[in-house]
Order: structure tokens, then sequence, then C-alpha cells
């Protein structure tokens, strides 16, 4: 398997600067750009991410999961997370905005009339995807968004902020009140644990192996990776699998068999087994209900 040059894989912080007269950033990228190509990283910005169309994996804080049908996510302040966009994920087009905490000045925010929105950017950092009308909704508000300028885009984006923290079509990604934070000591751990595992899962995983990677032993190590992320390492590369074997169904016509063993699997039944425990669906029924919903 090739591996992956690990200055790609490194949370890297990136540095964003709104356009002159703006106090937060808007953008739109389309498929047609090749050089989009997702990578970790994380800033202070929060940043909210509209996919209109498209399919892939995604990754935020020790989130992992996959998408089918475009996204709408809300990502908090310093969470490292990979980028949507691009011809890895095979989406027409994303919108994105990424605005500071205090972007509207800490007494403003802290006023009653923005309680909600306030409440909102406190679980960002856990991760939010909206789905459904709110989807819809805020898509298009975004799309209006592009076009405006000066005051007109500042009170459009309230709205749009407002609309997301009355929205009760949310899931927090994050939800077992664990979350991958930028600390210096554990994001550089934990990026050579997800750099390994990115290049390795295809292959037995042994803890004695990982363990070393990050110089601990196998009890520390198991400790820390649980204290971490709210998971074993065994569920965690489980989980990568299965995500990566959600991709291939949808994308691939290969077998099962094939998805399995190329996912990691080298037992069927385990696979199954597996798979159904992650998405309480079999590798075929899932298949089958993506082709009813794209079709």
């Amino acid at each position: 398997m090739k591996k992956r040059n690990r200055k790609n894989f490194e949370p890297k912080l990136k540095k964003i600067v709104p356009s002159s007269g703006n106090s937060f950033y808007v953008k739109r990228f389309h498929q047609m750009d090749k050089n989009a190509v997702p990578y970790w990283h994380f800033h202070p910005e929060i940043e909210l991410v509209y996919i209109n169309y498209g399919q892939g994996k995604r990754h935020i804080g020790n989130h992992i999961s996959y998408y089918h049908d475009g996204d709408l996510l809300l990502i908090g302040s310093n969470v490292p997370h990979y980028g949507f966009a691009g011809r890895l994920t095979k989406n027409e087009s994303e919108i994105i905005v990424q605005f500071l905490p205090d972007f509207m000045g800490s007494e403003f925010l802290s006023s009653i009339e923005m309680k909600e929105i306030n409440l909102l950017m406190q679980k960002s950092v856990q991760g939010l995807s909206f789905f459904g009308a709110t989807k819809r909704q805020v898509g298009i508000k975004l799309t209006q968004l592009l076009n405006l300028k000066g005051f007109d885009r500042f009170v459009k984006f309230l709205d749009i902020l407002r609309t997301l923290a009355l929205s009760k079509d949310v899931e927090i990604l994050n939800a077992g009140g664990m979350f991958l934070e930028v600390y210096a000591n554990e994001h550089d751990r934990m990026t050579l644990i997800y750099d390994y595992v990115a290049n390795n899962f295809t292959e037995p995983i042994e803890l004695e192996k990982i363990a070393s990677v990050v110089s601990m032993t196998i009890p520390s190590f198991c400790r820390y990776f649980k204290k971490v992320t709210n998971k074993t390492f065994t569920q965690y590369v489980n989980e990568y699998r299965i995500v990566h074997a959600q991709k291939l169904l949808s994308e691939l016509d290969v077998t099962i068999m094939e998805v399995s063993l190329s996912s990691g699997f080298n037992n069927i039944s385990h696979f199954n087994k597996q798979f159904k425990l992650h998405t309480q669906k079999s590798p075929r029924d899932y298949r089958k209900e993506l082709t009813k919903v794209i079709q």
C-alpha cells in the first residue's frame, strides 16, 4: 500500500484572512479545482461547511463517518478535521464560512438576544451535522450569502446562525462528551496514531506495534487512547475500516468479499458482524438502500 506523506497528515495550523471590509471569511470551492486535496488541519476559527452534493469520509475530532448526499457541518474552534471538497470526495461544490468565536465582539455575543447562537458556538466543539429541511434551507441561504457584501452579508449570516441554533435537525458527531481539540502533547501523539492507522488499516495492527509508535507501553497506550477518544483502539480501527467499506460499497461495483478484504477484514463473517454493529445494516442491505436513495 502506498504510504501517505507524513507532511500531508499532520494537523496544520491554517491561517485564515477575511477579505477587506469583512469580519468573517466566505468562499465557494468547485470540484474542477484539481489542487483541492483534503488534509488534516485546524484553526482558531469556527467553520461552517455546506457540501451540496457528493459522498466521502469525514473526520472531525475523534469522529469518523461516511456521508453520501452532501453535508452541512459546524466545526468548533481548534478542532482538527479534514477538508471535504475536491477530486478525492467527488463533490460538486462546497461553501465554507470561517469566523472567530468573538467576531461580533464579546459583549454583543453575551447579550440575551444572542443566547441561542452563543450556545450553538459552544456546542460546535463537538462537531455538528445538520440534515433535512435545515440543510436545504441553510444551503440556499449560504448560496445567497456569496452574492452579498458588507452589512447585508453580516445580517444574512446572523440569520443563518440563528436558523442553525434553533434547528432540531442536528446530530452531535462527538456525542460521547469526549472530543479531540488541539493540545500540543495530545495532538502530536494522536497524529502519529492516526497516521499509522491510515497507512496500515488494511493489515493486522498489533497493540505492541502501535504502542511503540508513540513510545508507550501497551497498558499506558490503551488507557491514554480510551481517555482521549472515549473508545478502545480496536473499536477505532474497526470503525475506520467500516467507514472505508461504506465508501467502497457506494462507489465501486465489487463483491462484498472484495470490500471486506480491501477494508482490512480477512474474515467475511467478522466483517458482516462489525458492519452491522456500526451501521445497523448488513453490507448487502446498506448497498441496496443507498442505491435506492441515489436513484
